[in-house]
């Protein structure tokens, strides 16, 4: 038995319009417009940080980028330009960029070039 929904915020809001781009779901206007605040950059200290890891990855390295102060659209471009510069394949999942193979220094270097601070953790 279906059950009438009386306001469409129950339906869990208008996130994108083909008219103008991605909305809030909170307010319902463009991101660009938005008057709410709630698609706010998150929070950090502005330490970006680089580590490599190989867990549960079959063996096969990556370069994990964390602590990025950038919204999800901003992730991405971000992203596109390190694969670019790496010369490597990846991806952006949850907040952080992982790139294909260890290239830790390159990254750091690109990064310091886009004037972030940058820190090397792990081994």
């Amino acid at each position: 038995m279906r059950q009438k929904i009386s306001n469409l915020s129950e339906l869990g809001g208008l996130v994108y319009s083909t008219e103008s781009g991605r909305m809030c779901p909170v307010c319902r206007a463009a991101i660009a417009q938005c008057t709410c605040n709630s698609a706010t950059l998150p929070s950090g200290d502005g330490i970006v940080r680089v580590s490599r890891e190989s867990k549960g990855r079959g063996g096969k390295v990556v370069t994990l980028i964390k602590g990025v102060l950038l919204n999800a659209d901003g992730l991405d471009v971000l992203g596109k330009r390190l694969k670019s510069a790496c010369g490597s394949g990846g991806t952006v999942k949850d907040g952080v960029i992982e790139i294909q193979g260890d290239h830790g220094e390159r990254v750091i270097q690109h990064l310091t070039a886009l004037g972030y601070r940058t820190k090397r953790v792990g081994g």
